[in-house]
């Protein structure tokens, strides 16, 4: 362990032992009304009444797919919503997190898919890692970026934290929180003006240049000084090294994302690359870093609100037409409700059923007590998971599925668009049944007769559909240890980057040019104020997991559960010690959490996570301000205040 690590991850014996264990589920569970228990069901029981909660309302449904789950079960469900429940309501925990990625990439390149491959960063010559701790959030990416460093890579880290991931870096830029736009439209300037930008690729490959120019020309680099926090001669190297550089990575992750501007802070990062030209050659690209193993693959699935298998466009009618065919149906041109949307739905009773496949929205959305208030209003709500959720704890019927990266064969696709095998190792306890059986068999009683030998089958079905997916059989995936999308042909396989057209020649002239986003600065909604003076802000650690369902119930030397990190100015102003409990609010709630110390936060930042929300529920804190493109929350930036609750305790003698 570094010395950062080990100043952060001390043990420090906290009240009481060991986070929740979640029960695996082995049977369905029914109640037979909302103010009573549970009770174990056959699943014919569970399943004939999961038909008719969904029967008696059709027109208010939506579903929510799963990130963790295979490729094969997120393009049954979203099958199961448009086909079966006749929506487009369908959507999954992309929305909380990548959504904006999805949204930034989309608009200028046509695709929401990070541009190049892990390998490439191995072999690259400027890593820009932007507010994202890699480390601990992507240690398995974070070993190609150890590798690419050794052979001679250059990184800077971009983030309010001097994280674990900053401590590798050639520089660290600690901005202040929200001010990315700021910083981006600064290291375009100075680009610009020291006669960096790569004139022959944006002529060729970009429109609006002129517009990004003038929006920039303000942002002098004493006025981002003032605005992020940033010393003027650590923006001007990072421009300066990201400009000269063959090539350059520009990676991100929720630090980018989870703001009520999220789509606006991508656009502002793809806005570098385009100016640059590092993008659509090998060794240059944008990296938006997944955090669950399957997200990529959900929405690639389909298992989102605008888009069919294969990302195409629903109001496409030449896509539509095709998958009208392909699945007997009638598919509506309009955009059904994201994730966000539905939750707002269901506060005006226009949404009033919900089924929901491994998430646990009820402790991962933000302000997550109306997150609660809401689910518990729903006429109906199934949960199909393999532990008993906070959100399955609300639920009418509960239905164990299988695990899908060890009880289920299939695919996943990561966050370098690499689908990959995954092949059953362990057998499902109990009646523990697989997601997609558990969707067909629910669609024959709803009318449709829907038959899969097994996953491969489904696979194939949707190869026929997604022009990305089409040369991906089950064999050339095992042949090739997996395959990047897109992989149109069955007899070659495309470069490891997208977006090479880029580097064609008459690109604007054809239509086919990227379009510079012109986006403005935009502080935290939630401001900062006498009543509220610390900015809170959030993220992941290395050894949980989301809301700690299958993290939470096992032993680890790292592990001290959920605590808010001050820094030591911040500790001693408010009289308080690691380990001691303080009060923590926002204007939505209020939480109890210990101290811990970090020295990587500066004054007037604090930092926790969501993953004890048993222990601490910190998104009873965040703020629900949502991006209008992508509907994803401001996560990241929350105004809170401490409050001392006790006399000051002898600090524990573990830490040092």
């Amino acid at each position: 362990m570094t010395t950062s690590e080990r100043r952060r991850f001390q043990p420090r014996g906290r009240r009481g032992g060991a986070p929740k264990t979640y029960t695996r589920l082995t049977h369905p569970l029914v109640r037979d009304a909302r103010d009573e228990p549970f009770r174990q069901a056959s699943w014919e029981e569970a399943l004939d009444r999961v038909a008719r909660g969904l029967e008696r309302n059709r027109g208010a449904f939506g579903m929510f797919s799963c990130s963790r789950a295979t490729n094969e079960m997120n393009y049954v469900a979203q099958k199961f919503a448009r086909v079966v429940m006749g929506t487009h309501n369908v959507d999954s925990c992309n929305r909380t997190c990548h959504a904006p990625s999805v949204a930034g990439l989309s608009a200028a390149f046509g695709s929401g898919g990070g541009t190049s491959s892990y390998e490439e960063i191995e072999h690259t010559d400027v890593v820009v890692m932007w507010g994202s701790n890699a480390r601990f959030a992507h240690p398995i990416f974070f070993q190609h970026v150890l590798k690419g460093i050794r052979n001679g890579a250059r990184m800077y880290a971009v983030d309010p934290r001097r994280t674990s991931t900053a401590e590798w870096a050639e520089s660290w830029l600690g901005l202040n929180v929200g001010t990315d736009i700021a910083m981006a439209h600064a290291i375009g300037r100075e680009i610009i003006h020291a006669g960096l930008v790569n004139e022959a690729f944006v002529e060729r490959a970009t429109t609006g240049f002129a517009e990004y120019r003038a929006l920039v020309e303000p942002w002098t680099l004493s006025l981002a000084e003032k605005v992020t926090g940033v010393p003027a001669r650590a923006i001007r190297e990072l421009a300066h090294a990201y400009a000269r550089a063959e090539r350059a990575q520009l990676c991100w992750t929720l630090g980018i994302t989870e703001h009520h501007n999220g789509t606006d802070n991508v656009r502002a990062l793809i806005n570098l690359a385009l100016l640059t030209g590092h993008v659509g050659r090998y060794g240059s690209g944008l990296q938006p870093l997944r955090g669950q193993n399957n997200v990529q693959g959900g929405g690639d699935m389909g298992a989102i609100p605008n888009r069919l298998p294969g990302f195409q466009d629903i109001l496409d009618a030449d896509v539509r037409q095709k998958f009208e065919s392909a699945w007997d149906t009638v598919i509506q041109p309009q955009y059904g409700l994201n994730l966000t949307q539905m939750f707002e739905a269901m506060e005006d009773g226009t949404l009033r059923a919900v089924y929901c496949i491994g998430e646990n929205p009820a402790q991962s959305e933000a302000d997550s007590e109306q997150a609660v208030r809401r689910l518990k209003g729903l006429d109906f709500l199934v949960v199909q998971d393999i532990f008993l959720t906070k959100t399955a704890e609300l639920a009418d019927v509960v239905l164990p599925a299988t695990a899908g990266w060890a009880e289920t064969e299939g695919t996943t696709t990561n966050s370098e668009r690499r689908v990959q095998r995954v092949r059953r190792a362990v057998t499902p306890p109990g009646e523990a049944r697989e997601d997609i059986d558990i969707l067909c068999d629910l669609a024959g009683r709803l009318g449709h007769d829907w038959k899969y030998a097994d996953a491969e089958a489904v696979w194939n079905e949707l190869r026929a559909v997604s022009p990305d997916h089409h040369g991906m059989t089950y064999a050339r995936l095992e042949e090739h240890q997996g395959i990047q999308w897109p992989c149109p042909s069955t007899d070659r396989l495309e470069p490891t980057y997208l977006h090479g057209r880029l580097w064609e020649t008459d690109l604007a002239r054809r239509g086919r040019a990227a379009p510079f986003g012109i986006v403005r600065h935009d502080p935290p909604v939630d401001l900062t104020d006498e009543a509220y003076p610390i900015r809170l802000t959030t993220g992941r650690r290395l050894d949980s997991y989301n809301t700690g369902v299958q993290t939470g119930g096992f032993a680890s030397p790292l592990r001290r559960g959920e605590y808010v990190e001050l820094c030591p100015e911040d500790a001693e102003r408010y009289g308080v010690v690691v380990g001691e409990e303080v009060r923590v609010t926002s204007r939505r709630g209020s939480v109890v959490a210990p101290v811990w110390v970090d020295t990587g936060l500066r004054p007037g930042l604090a930092f926790m996570t969501m993953h004890f929300p048993d222990e601490v529920d910190t998104n009873r804190l965040t703020i629900e301000a949502n991006c209008p493109i992508a509907g994803t929350a401001e996560f990241k930036a929350s105004a809170i205040r401490i409050e001392k609750l006790t006399e000051r305790p002898t600090a524990p003698t573990d830490v040092r």
